[in-house]
């Protein structure tokens, strides 16, 4: 027990830690949301790759044909021309006053299709654009999106502006709100540290003349991950990365539990490449939450059925859950202010947040593990195995 004691005292520091930062987020996020916005609103082409079908996609690229925002252009990016969302966006542009154009990138041969798909949608932008915005076809935006995610890129030393998803399930189940809580965590991650911010492809703006001088559509060669690789290459360049609370985007669906682990595992195989500084420290953290934690609730079963209850057991492992616990739910009210519009849906899903987080840590552990054995994933109907983060080797890819 004396072992046990230990390591659950390693674990609790770390919940106090976790929670302090929880405690910073929710600070930031009251902060960043009730700050005047610039009035900066340069043209900006707004960049939609996307392959496929999936829930909900009609609503989510109607959000972008009506942005708040003076002047601003979008392009759509697809693979293949008879790609059945391209007749979507065909009847959504139709009668749209936001100028559009969809441009056909063909198969990737030497990057993910993603990737490729945006690197020729760079050469297509409007001449006159000043900002490259990003955001990916699951994501659906308030109408005031663009213009928050823009504003901050009125100091010319910033990087980047990025937002983060968040899941918003649709009719609920165990797997869509635990992916949801899973997602979560990462998103608190982010804050004022502008040199510990990173960029989420899904929702993320960049000067043109930033993304230019980087050369980032040439360090995008060979890649996957196009954010990692944007993250990378401006913190190589000592380029703050701005937090934008307001720009948490929905990603409104359900998913089932065998969707839920192939997203989970495959995040964090591309972190395994990409930031492999960060894989480490994840699963040997993850490891010993949930020794600790499951190890300490089978620890207070076997007690309780014996008749010889540990309080000292008991005390600890409450500490640990209401450390956690407590995190889940200041992280869910500060999201609740950028989020407002969704706040019923919100609602339902607390219960989840302060109940699933320690299942959410040990699907943590099972990632990091599952990562450390394959480097190969499937995403959006193509299999790549991942060689290194300059090299994706297209391995499959459906019909």
């Amino acid at each position: 027990m004396y072992v046990y004691y230990f390591l659950a005292a390693i674990a609790c520091w770390f919940g106090i830690q976790s929670l302090l930062s929880g405690i910073r987020f929710a600070a930031y996020v009251r902060r960043e949301t009730a700050r005047p916005l610039s009035d900066f609103q340069p043209f900006v082409s707004v960049i939609v790759p996307a392959r496929g079908l999936e829930p909900g996609l009609t609503d989510n690229l109607r959000t972008l044909l009506a942005q708040n925002y003076s002047k601003y252009e979008v392009i759509f990016a697809f693979d293949r021309e008879d790609d059945p969302a391209v007749e979507i966006v065909k009847q959504l542009t139709l009668n749209s006053d936001v100028p559009t154009r969809t441009i056909i990138a063909g198969r990737a041969t030497d990057s993910g299709q993603k990737v490729h798909n945006l690197r020729l949608a760079v050469t297509q932008a409007d001449p006159g654009s000043e900002v490259f915005v990003f955001v990916d076809s699951d994501a659906r935006p308030q109408s005031r999106w663009l213009q928050q995610l823009v504003a901050p890129l009125a100091d010319e030393t910033l990087g980047a502006s990025s937002g983060y998803r968040w899941f918003v399930p649709l009719k609920g189940g165990i797997a869509s709100r635990l992916r949801g809580v899973w997602n979560a965590s990462i998103a608190s991650a982010l804050g004022s540290d502008t040199a510990k911010n990173f960029c989420w492809g899904g929702s993320t703006a960049i000067r043109r003349a930033t993304f230019e001088r980087l050369n980032l559509s040439e360090r995008w060669r060979g890649t996957v991950s196009d954010d990692f690789t944007m993250t990378s290459v401006l913190k190589e360049a000592n380029q703050p990365i701005h937090f934008t609370p307001n720009c948490l985007v929905p990603s409104v669906g359900d998913c089932d539990f065998k969707e839920l682990f192939e997203f989970t595992t495959r995040q964090i195989q591309i972190t395994r490449v990409y930031a492999p500084q960060l894989w480490l420290p994840l699963l040997l953290g993850s490891a010993l939450f949930t020794l600790v934690f499951f190890g300490g609730l089978t620890l207070l079963s076997a007690q309780i059925l014996i008749g010889t209850l540990s309080y000292v057991l008991l005390t600890t492992h409450t500490i640990l859950y209401a450390l956690g616990a407590t995190k889940a739910f200041i992280r869910w009210r500060a999201v609740s202010i950028p989020l407002a519009r969704y706040r019923p849906a919100m609602l339902r899903d607390l219960l989840a947040h302060l109940i699933l987080w320690p299942f959410a840590s040990a699907l943590y552990f099972y990632n990091a593990v599952a990562a450390g054995f394959s480097r190969r994933i499937e995403w959006r109907g193509i299999t790549y195995e991942l060689k290194s983060p300059n090299e994706a080797v297209i391995i499959s890819r459906d019909s």
